[in-house]
């Protein structure tokens, strides 16, 4: 196939013409795509001199309290995100042994492409829509937050991620989302602190 020569109303249309604005709105609509990776921040500046993505944002790392298959399982993971355009990008280094989600795909030391993530204001009908559908629940995340991960890995080569909305969470994101889209290039990398950042080393 052979792409048409552009026209003038195309070459004079802003860079971001073939691009989504705003937030993505309704059910099932992707905000966010995550990666697994062994080394967070090394995945964080390859994104940044690769892609042009960045500031990557790396949280402190912590344990979460979760079911895994339908057994409690804690772990540990830091993870670090970063705005293109409309879609979060996320990447998450898991730093305890314990069985999960993450280690469902990729083993010990492994990485790639993990999760695409939905969100939604009806949270019992969406993880009904999954489950009707072949999609079971894999792992649940304990906390204030309702998350869970549905296994749609044999038919997209990836897990789904469903987080209920919640506008403290929302007004989180959208802060980050700011911060990209002012990013002047420096410091891709910030480790966030409670002054502030810091770059590592």
């Amino acid at each position: 196939m052979t792409a048409e020569a552009p026209t003038a109303s195309t070459t004079s249309a802003p860079i971001n013409y073939f691009y989504q604005d705003g937030w993505p709105k309704d059910e099932y609509r992707f905000f966010q795509v995550a990666w697994v990776v062994p080394d967070l921040i090394a995945a964080a500046r390859r994104w940044a001199s690769v892609y042009g993505v960045g500031p990557f944002l790396v949280l402190p790392k912590r344990w979460y309290q979760t079911s895994y298959q339908g057994t409690k399982r804690d772990l540990e993971m830091q993870i670090a995100v970063s705005q293109s355009g409309p879609v979060q990008i996320e990447l998450i280094q898991q730093t305890s042994e314990t069985e999960s989600v993450y280690r469902y795909i990729y083993p010990q030391g492994s990485g790639g492409l993990h999760h695409f993530c939905t969100m939604t204001r009806h949270f019992d009908r969406t993880k009904a829509h999954y489950e009707s559908l072949g999609y079971p629940s894999i792992t649940e995340f304990h906390g204030k937050l309702r998350v869970e991960y549905f296994d749609t890995y044999k038919d997209f080569g990836h897990i789904t991620e469903l987080v209920e909305y919640q506008p403290e969470m929302m007004a989180a994101h959208q802060r980050n989302a700011a911060i990209c889209a002012a990013w002047d290039g420096t410091d891709p990398v910030r480790i966030l602190t409670r002054d502030g950042y810091r770059v590592p080393e």
